[in-house]
């Protein structure tokens, strides 16, 4: 097979399994019990691929500590290496479990990066500056009602307390990331709960700042995101926004994806209702 035909490597994609044994919402779509089998069908497919990892792009539950008990043996059951960012439904916890979800996850930290295949993988942490995942009495508590209530102010779409922000300090933080990878000549595929571009009522609260810094990095290649069930797309100077679509919603069709890294492009080929993609690098 011609190099053409043979990527470098691959890595899967989930987005929004959002469990909790709950009844199912038909008005919003959206089956929260029935995550359990269309989570482990998806594991059994990505099973039978050859994966670097797979990253699951946060709302892993939609409620509730005890559903991380019943969600996460379903990943655990993956060959591959896995990864995991948080959605704003995963702090949907008691108080005082809010500082413990990180490590109920198994994460190295609420943001981090890694490194596979000649590309920088940046999770971002974008609940940091929010109204619901710190801890009462956390000064980004204060900061993020600050922050809804200017946007609400300018009539803003993303004006919802769903959303949220990075602080200044993660902002910094991906900075130096994105200009480290290309001082290393490194590609970056960034990947957040919240979409960033283009901007609708799921969007965080910063992403036209986001969007900013990343499009001026000769490093940045796309973003990856979900929170916004209904999946979305954009492209700035051929730098690919990419919205998966949440597994929670309907009774019984999935969605997932398996990305293709190849030298030149990154093909997203999707299973269910996602819809597959070829972007170039």
């Amino acid at each position: 097979m011609s190099a053409d035909h043979t990527p470098l490597f691959r890595f899967g994609v989930i987005a929004d399994p959002q469990y909790a044994d709950i009844a199912p919402n038909p008005e919003t779509g959206r089956y929260y019990a029935n995550s359990l089998q269309k989570l482990g069908d998806a594991i059994d497919t990505l099973n039978g691929e050859d994966l670097a990892f797979i990253i699951t792009l946060g709302d892993i539950i939609d409620r509730g500590w005890d559903s991380f008990d019943a969600i996460l043996p379903l990943f655990e059951k993956s060959r591959h290496e896995r990864f995991f960012l948080l959605g704003n439904h995963d702090f949907a916890v008691p108080d005082n479990r809010l500082e413990n979800v990180c490590d109920r996850v198994g994460m190295p930290a609420p943001y981090y990066d890694f490194a596979r295949g000649g590309l920088r993988f940046v999770c971002l942490d974008g609940n940091d500056v929010s109204t619901f995942a710190p801890p009462p009495g956390d000064p980004r508590r204060a900061l993020a009602e600050v922050r809804l209530q200017t946007l609400k102010d300018r009539g803003a779409i993303n004006a919802y307390p769903w959303n949220a922000s990075l602080s200044d300090t993660q902002f910094d933080w991906l900075q130096g990331v994105l200009r480290t990878a290309e001082a290393d000549g490194e590609q970056v595929i960034v990947m957040g709960h919240y979409p960033i571009y283009p901007v609708t009522t799921h969007a965080m609260w910063d992403s036209q700042r986001i969007v900013a810094l990343l499009t001026r990095s000769n490093s940045f290649l796309a973003y990856f995101n979900g929170h916004d069930h209904d999946g979305n797309f954009g492209e700035i100077d051929g730098r690919c926004f990419v919205n998966f679509k949440g597994m929670v919603d309907t009774e019984s069709d999935n969605t997932f994806a398996v990305v293709d890294v190849f030298a030149d492009r990154l093909e997203i080929r999707g299973f269910g209702r996602e819809e597959s993609r070829t972007l170039k690098r």
